[in-house]
């Protein structure tokens, strides 16, 4: 049988939330939201990246630039590389890595 959940959906903004969607030998799929003005802190990925923003914006700081990213847009990025991110509203991305 299959199961429909809502998770996306369902996840509110408080401060940083991260839920794990999916994980295999292959991949791994996280769910994440900001609050207006919270903060991802700096941390690294363990494998190459790609950032889905479903809702809202964020900035994605890596190698001392800047990154502003908004509903429907999408970004890879490298594994090991020190990054952060802040939110400019309330957003909702998605991680596959």
């Amino acid at each position: 049988m299959y199961t429909v959940l809502n998770t996306i959906k369902s996840q509110g903004f408080n401060k940083l939330q991260l839920q794990k969607l999916a994980k295999n030998e292959s991949f791994e799929i996280l769910s994440i939201t900001l609050e207006k003005g919270a903060v991802f802190p700096t941390h690294t990925s363990p494998m190459e990246a790609l950032l889905i923003v479903i809702e809202g914006e964020i900035v994605f700081h890596i190698r001392d630039e800047e990154y502003h990213l908004r509903n429907q847009q999408h970004f890879s990025f490298p594994k090991e590389i020190e990054h952060w991110v802040n939110a400019n509203e309330n957003s909702k991305f998605i991680i596959v890595r």
